[in-house]
């Protein structure tokens, strides 16, 4: 497949034709990537979307020699600058590295070394190909920090990478790769699980970089954020390039039914009440999905002015939640939205009894269940179940699907071959079946996982699910099956559902009122349509404007 450039005429920097990536293992050889082409040219922006699992970042970290010691790398032509690379000695790629291309990593708190402040980890990238002594080393991490748009970086320099918010190590993270002041930078998902703010202003350093004449190398599977920066588009499934071309041709008129997946799978205003994935609903007799329209049944849930507070480890006193106020109706989908420590989780947590309130109260029916006996609120806790952001981590990787289900199911009784029919049971409800039962959590793909995750919270039956950022880090297909399992699930077993998310498209999507934290308050709530029609509050009116938007590609990309 001939890849597309916006101007042929500039330089080519990367060439690659024909590249093969597999791995020599126990098994023996497993082929991950083939066929794959691309060419950057100075200057440009090209990205790779596809699922996980695609081949986007085995592909590139082939290109700098970092795709593992037992990777087996062919292509028949893979060059930078016009020097080829299949021969090219670990000193030259070691030297390529930093010095012309900068690679920013996926997770900037696992990137960075937790010991050691922001200052040593560039100073680290500085001295790897420069001669600086200590002032030049100084003056020259500050120039980067500033430039990626950290705020006072005399004292950012010096902090570690847990004193910072995710906004700012993933700037520290970008500047790291800037060290050098390469002609190309490769950002590995840099915007993901990052709350839209967040991710606009790493987004707007990432313009500026393009806008200085940096070429970039964009990995994501956010097609909202790639409509923003992209120039070309290569769309990866199964380790093969299936689609490629201009973001307008791509985005606006794509021809692989993979790619016209991709793009009806991104969740909106314009998908409301549709299903987002091809994956067959769960619902017997029942194709349709049900009105999203607010739920008028009785309030099963109410917090009235709630209060918490923590205390910082300098003593500061922090208000995670300020007189904070909500219901919740029977069959109702509430979304809650903000940035990222605006107070969100705190009262997904509070709302469950798992942190206690400094003041205010909680409501099951109108009972005030966390001030109630031992029983009674253990009966309220099986009614309200928690979804969390990441299920692995919050699974025991020893322990098998069925035996992470059958340990809820044992809190309620009933014999061995009773759990076992259950697991299975409720394996089918959330789309899977009797053959995961016997896979560990490592087995399974992120998707599955948080299948599994749902289908634990559901063996309590519940009545209220409460799930804190629980699709933020799939992919957007995979998000688009989760969500749809979620709408059948609301439909099958008239569930309320908290939908706690960063995610303003998302929201949009599912939700039938929306509340929008910032700093502990609630600062607006409504349903949904009005909220994102016509935001009142300040704040709210920034995020909607933060939110990248599909359908305005190329003028979002000049504007900015």
């Amino acid at each position: 497949m001939t890849i597309a450039s916006s101007d042929p005429k500039r330089e080519v920097l990367f060439d690659v034709q024909n590249l093969e990536v597999g791995f020599q293992t126990g098994d023996g050889y497993k082929s991950v990537v083939s066929h794959f082409n691309l060419r950057l040219h100075k200057g440009e922006t090209v990205a790779i979307v596809g699922e996980s699992g695609s081949g986007k970042t085995v592909a590139t970290r082939a290109l700098l020699g970092l795709a593992g010691d037992n990777a087996v790398v062919k292509a028949d032509v893979l060059r930078y600058r016009g020097q080829s690379l299949l021969s090219a000695k670990p000193r030259k790629l070691k030297a390529l590295r930093g010095a012309q291309v900068g690679y920013v990593l996926q997770d900037a708190l696992v990137s960075l070394d937790p010991l050691q402040p922001v200052r040593r980890e560039i100073a680290e990238a500085l001295h790897a190909h420069l001669d600086l002594d200590r002032r030049q080393t100084r003056q020259r991490i500050m120039e980067l920090l500033t430039k990626v748009g950290v705020p006072q970086p005399e004292i950012r320099q010096d902090q570690y990478p847990g004193e910072l918010s995710g906004g700012l190590r993933q700037r520290a993270l970008i500047a790291t790769a800037l060290a050098q002041n390469p002609p190309v930078i490769i950002a590995d998902e840099p915007t993901t699980a990052l709350d839209v703010l967040v991710q606009g202003q790493v987004l707007q350093v990432l313009r500026g970089l393009i806008k200085g004449g940096t070429s970039l190398i964009l990995i994501s599977h956010d097609l909202s954020v790639v409509a923003s920066v992209a120039d070309v588009i290569l769309v990866m499934k199964a380790g093969k390039v299936v689609e490629s071309g201009s973001t307008e041709q791509v985005l606006g008129n794509p021809r692989h039914p993979y790619t016209q997946a991709l793009i009806r799978a991104v969740p909106g205003p314009d998908t409301r009440g549709r299903r987002l994935s091809d994956a067959p609903s769960i619902l017997d007799n029942l194709n349709a999905t049900p009105s999203s329209s607010a739920a008028t049944g009785e309030v099963l849930l109410q917090a009235c002015d709630l209060r918490k507070s923590f205390k910082a480890p300098d003593g500061q006193l922090i208000h995670a939640i300020r007189n904070a106020s909500l219901d919740l109706k029977k069959g109702e989908v509430l979304g809650i939205v903000g940035q990222s420590g605006s107070g969100k989780s705190t009262v997904a947590r509070v709302l469950l009894g798992l942190t206690p309130l400094d003041g205010g109260s909680v409501r099951y029916q109108g009972i005030e269940w966390l001030k109630g006996s031992h029983h009674e609120r253990r009966k309220v806790r099986g009614k309200i179940a928690m979804v969390y952001q990441d299920p692995y981590s919050s699974f025991d990787p020893r322990w098998t699907v069925a035996r992470i289900l059958s340990d809820v199911l044992s809190l309620y009784g009933g014999g061995k071959k009773a759990q076992q029919e259950d697991v299975i049971r409720l394996l089918t409800t959330v789309g899977l079946n009797a053959q995961h039962a016997g896979a560990y959590p490592i087995n399974l793909s992120g998707g599955q996982r948080q299948r599994v995750a749902i289908a634990r919270a559901l063996a309590v039956n519940p009545e209220v699910l409460v799930l804190d950022e629980a699709v933020s880090a799939l992919d957007v297909s995979i998000q688009a099956q989760i969500l749809d399992l979620l709408v059948d699930l609301r439909a099958k077993y008239d569930l309320s559902i908290i939908f706690i998310s960063h995610d303003l498209g998302v929201i949009h999507h599912i939700a039938d009122r929306v509340l929008v934290m910032k700093d502990g308050v609630i600062v607006e709530e409504g349903r949904a349509e009005e909220i994102f029609a016509s935001p009142r509050h300040p704040y709210t009116q920034e995020l909607i404007a933060a939110l990248p938007k599909l359908e305005r590609a190329s003028s979002f990309k000049r504007a900015a």
